[in-house]
């Protein structure tokens, strides 16, 4: 993890959240080049177009009442927000990366290296932020479902994906603000194109727009939840590209876009392999 505040003090924590990585070797953080911690770092492997993943997109969930809970992490005291209000921070944005992918987050969700997720000592879990890189302002808008960082200096531990949008990983640091997204903060809301449409599109016209894959659709967010956490398994290289879109009360998982239909074709053949599935192609 870049920050490793959060990771050196997991086992403290645990009993209060349960926070993603085993307990920690040393109380002193052992740096790597990016500034991780210890044996995390970068995925193995970064699938391509990892700058296309979507930010998160708020909406209205339920805050998990184990994680409001005060406690205490590296001899300070920590008092979680119980509801939804405004807040703004500024300070050094880390990220943590493979060390704790799939491992349980406070949320009790698996911790996912791809998605736009991050760390925070106090905002509501689940809560939405935007996260803006003050040397570039570049801004990404992220899930809040875990716990830390916990150093002093350290304001937010970024996924491994939100932290290569802002274009941190490689300094394993950055300066940032972090702004809570609230239901009345409409400004602060990231500007979402409506989901495309899965209808039969002449394959002329397809060609010629971007493609999308739909590997699912549910009522049920649950059953959407568990094909893309299949998907992302089963193909590491398009897992960044795959996510949920929500659609007139459906929740439908797709991966894309892509640029053209033979770029989409080939990637078909990928999740043809891995999930046993035939995608259909849509787009907008």
């Amino acid at each position: 993890m870049a920050g490793a505040g959060r990771a050196g003090v997991l086992l403290l924590v645990g009993a209060l959240c349960a926070c993603a990585g085993p307990p920690p070797k040393s109380d002193v953080p052992a740096r790597k080049p990016g500034g991780y911690y210890l044996d995390d770092g970068p995925p193995d492997a970064t699938p391509a177009r990892l700058e296309a993943i979507p930010d998160a997109q708020p909406r209205p969930e339920p805050i998990k009442s184990s994680t409001t809970r005060p406690y205490t992490a590296l001899g300070r005291r920590f008092v979680p927000m119980a509801s939804l209000q405004p807040y703004t921070a500024t300070g050094i944005a880390s990220w943590y990366g493979r060390r704790y992918h799939g491992r349980p987050t406070a949320s009790g969700e698996p911790y996912d290296m791809f998605s736009m997720s991050a760390a925070h000592p106090l905002l509501p879990i689940p809560s939405y932020a935007r996260v803006t890189h003050l040397d570039t302002q570049r801004s990404v808008v992220v899930r809040i479902n875990d716990r830390g960082p916990f150093l002093a200096e350290r304001l937010i531990d970024l996924s491994y994906a939100a932290a290569y949008k802002l274009g941190i990983v490689a300094h394993g640091q950055g300066r940032v603000r972090v702004d809570a997204i609230v239901p009345a903060d409409t400004a602060a809301l990231p500007a979402v194109a409506s989901a495309p449409v899965a209808s039969p599109v002449p394959s002329a016209t397809l060609a010629s727009r971007a493609v999308w894959l739909q590997l699912g659709a549910f009522a049920d967010a649950a059953n959407a939840q568990a094909l893309l956490r299949r998907a992302r398994s089963a193909m590491p290289m398009l897992a960044p590209l795959t996510a949920i879109q929500e659609q007139e009360g459906m929740y439908r998982v797709r991966t894309g876009p892509f640029a053209s239909r033979a770029e989409a074709l080939q990637a078909a053949a990928e999740v043809s392999a891995g999930l046993a599935i035939e995608p259909a192609l849509v787009a907008p």
